[in-house]
């Protein structure tokens, strides 16, 4: 996309160019990627493009195609390692469809496994991944505020404010939050 300064660019066009690099690299058309993620030609061809924001659900599909966790990918488009990140600094996205917030706490690591999320979802908000990107993959999810029914295979586990909930990725997980109150939490993944 030839920009001149790394500084200068959206989120949204480093996660554009992550996408396409992902895909070239593999040699694959819009077609192909389309036909294995059920997502369309045209939405593949806009966000390579930066037209559009990316949603969790359609980051989601993608990044099972390619096998890797949505928070790997986040790491692949943010800035070389550095052991503080200030508050700040630390790289903020927001998912255009249903407004979920996702902060990247943790410094970007390209060779260390671990990291910390801050995640917040507004009242009345699901969002459901029909597979893990990266199988087998370990979660602790702290709920700091609010309630959360996350959903893990087929179990369903209320939280409240304090509350932890251990899991692998193995199947499908839904987030879903009450008609009236939201959810903020923090996710680790090991």
């Amino acid at each position: 996309m030839g920009y001149a300064n790394h500084e200068e660019e959206t989120v949204d066009q480093r996660i554009a160019e992550r996408l396409k690099m992902l895909r070239t690299e593999r040699g694959w058309s819009l077609d192909h990627l389309a036909a294995l993620s059920s997502v369309s030609r045209a939405t593949l061809s806009r966000l390579e493009n930066a037209e559009v924001s990316a949603t969790a659900s359609v980051l989601g599909k993608l990044c099972a195609v390619y096998e890797l966790s949505l928070s790997r990918l986040m790491l692949m488009v943010e800035d070389d390692h550095v052991p503080l990140v200030r508050k700040a600094d630390q790289p903020l996205w927001t998912d255009p469809e249903t407004g979920f917030r996702r902060r990247s706490v943790s410094p970007p690591a390209w060779g260390l496994a671990g990291e910390v999320l801050s995640c917040e979802l507004d009242p009345a908000t699901e969002i459901t991944y029909d597979e893990p990107p990266s199988p087998g993959l370990e979660h602790h999810l702290v709920l700091t505020e609010g309630r959360l029914a996350m959903t893990v295979g087929a179990v369903t586990h209320d939280l409240t404010a304090g509350d932890c909930l251990r899991y692998q990725l193995n199947g499908p997980t839904s987030f879903r939050t009450t008609q009236h109150e939201g959810a903020k939490y923090l996710l680790f993944l090991v």
